[in-house]
């Protein structure tokens, strides 16, 4: 089991299906002046789009998991400080897709790290929002098989997850901030 040196973390993860309004609700919590760090997934393609590709998710799963882990680990050293800061996805989400990619073990990977909040807020598959793009190349149906994944790995390592409503921005934000007693 994970051991964390904050107890519990200020550090909350907003996971769940791809295409369904993290990033959106990251940048309204940003925008109430919460620390806010960017999906390490998103920023890897970008990056992998402008070299050689080698590391992209639909070119080698591993290699784009293995990577979003160094990332998520780099971006926890370096998240703001303040009372709560906010990640568009993180190291659960990388351990859940290398475990997807070559069976290695959710837990095994995340032992060295410390563990985030214990609520874990996950938007639900919402298919009249959700759009691929240049980043994002897989189908609905990809999307709501890793949002399944999560959704059980999270359980499963002991974090409460919470499935957002389908509700405009505004309000999922008081929604979270509600459920950690901000507001």
């Amino acid at each position: 089991m994970m051991t964390g040196t904050m107890s519990p973390s200020r550090h909350v993860i907003l996971s769940g299906c791809s295409g369904g309004g993290k990033s959106t609700l990251l940048a309204e919590l940003a925008g109430r002046g919460f620390g806010a760090v960017a999906e390490p997934g998103r920023r890897i393609v970008a990056e992998e789009l402008l070299g050689d590709g080698g590391a992209l998710p639909w070119v080698d799963l591993a290699g784009f998991a293995r990577r979003a882990l160094d990332l998520a680990a780099r971006d926890r050293d370096l998240a703001p400080k303040g009372p709560w800061t906010f990640f568009d996805r993180g190291l659960v989400d990388a351990a859940v897709a290398l475990q997807h990619a070559t069976g290695q073990a959710v837990r095994i990977t995340l032992a060295p790290f410390p563990r985030y909040h214990h609520s874990v807020f996950l938007t639900p598959p919402w298919p009249e929002i959700y759009a691929g793009d240049h980043e994002r190349r897989h189908d609905m149906a990809e999307a709501i098989a890793e949002y399944d994944r999560l959704l059980i790995a999270y359980g499963e390592l002991g974090y409460a997850p919470i499935v957002l409503p389908k509700i405009p921005v505004k309000e999922r934000a008081d929604f979270v901030l509600n459920h950690l007693g901000q507001c």
